[in-house]
């Protein structure tokens, strides 16, 4: 298995295949399942992916059981439809997908975690916008997850991606800079503008604490895969513009472990501190669960 982005991007400049190809093959060597077989469970994500997005952005929308979250998806899509938006259609179609994934998530509908339920609206953000702009077909979207795939896996080993260990720089950080590396390579960059795009997305996005409202993974966790998305966007075009990251990706990740173990418990999933602490974030929370919760 893959221990570093750094052997990646030289697999890939050594051998020519891309990141994508790369980490097929190390699917099938691991799992010791045929290609094909290796391939169509990728693609059942890439359809949950899809239905979530299509499940959160229809009629009025969807609700969670609290009421802290629903229906934004689809008064986003109505924005788009009536105003000329300031960051642009193409950004706000992906904002649109990704906080219609997490409201899925939130009403507790399917969602397919990309690493985790909380971060999962970031990728579908990013690949169904790119699939209108740039024409994808199922292949390279379907390439597209095992690129993300498989850089997630070297951020899961080395930094971990959880929000309770790590804060949301776990979860939606290691999201983003999944989301942007493959993002790079769809778009024809290489492996090493990929690693570049996932170093930068990583640092705008050090430090993000996991403050849930009422420890729940609805307020501010659906909009912060917006934002996720967003970055991952950006980063991925100034690397394929050729801008670079100082500090290398694999150092990146190691930040991202070691501000991790820095967040204080009260930033880490509990639903104590941050934005769960306000007055307001902790009226709402005995209002869900008790004054005594």
């Amino acid at each position: 298995m893959y221990d570093s982005i750094k052997e990646i991007v030289k697999d890939s400049m050594d051998s020519g295949k891309p990141i994508s190809e790369l980490i097929i093959e190390q699917e099938c060597n691991l799992s010791g399942l045929p290609r094909h077989e290796v391939w169509d469970k990728m693609k059942r994500n890439l359809q949950t992916m899809r239905a979530a997005v299509k499940k959160g952005s229809e009629g009025k929308g969807v609700f969670s059981k609290t009421g802290l979250t629903g229906g934004e998806a689809v008064k986003i899509k109505e924005y788009r439809q009536k105003h000329r938006s300031l960051s642009g259609d193409t950004m706000m179609e992906a904002i649109q997908d990704a906080i219609a994934t997490n409201e899925v998530n939130a009403s507790m509908g399917i969602v397919c975690a990309t690493p985790t339920a909380g971060s999962a609206g970031t990728l579908p953000g990013i690949i169904f916008m790119l699939e209108n702009r740039l024409k994808l077909d199922e292949e390279q979207m379907v390439r597209f997850l095992f690129t993300a795939g498989g850089l997630g896996m070297v951020i899961a080993n080395h930094a971990g991606i959880a929000g309770a260990t790590g804060g949301c720089q776990a979860e939606v950080g290691s999201a983003s800079a999944m989301g942007a590396a493959a993002a790079v390579e769809v778009a024809g960059g290489t492996a090493e503008q990929s690693s570049q795009a996932l170093a930068m997305a990583i640092a705008n996005l050090l430090g993000l604490v996991c403050d849930p409202i009422a420890g729940l993974v609805e307020v501010p966790c659906v909009k912060r895969n917006a934002i996720g998305a967003g970055n991952a966007l950006l980063s991925a075009d100034m690397a394929l513009a050729g801008c670079v990251s100082v500090i290398p990706a694999d150092e990146c990740i190691e930040a991202l472990d070691k501000v991790g173990h820095g967040l204080p418990e009260t930033l880490r999933e509990t639903g104590l501190g941050g934005l769960a602490g306000t007055p307001t974030g902790q009226a709402i929370r005995a209002k869900i669960f008790g004054d005594n919760a």
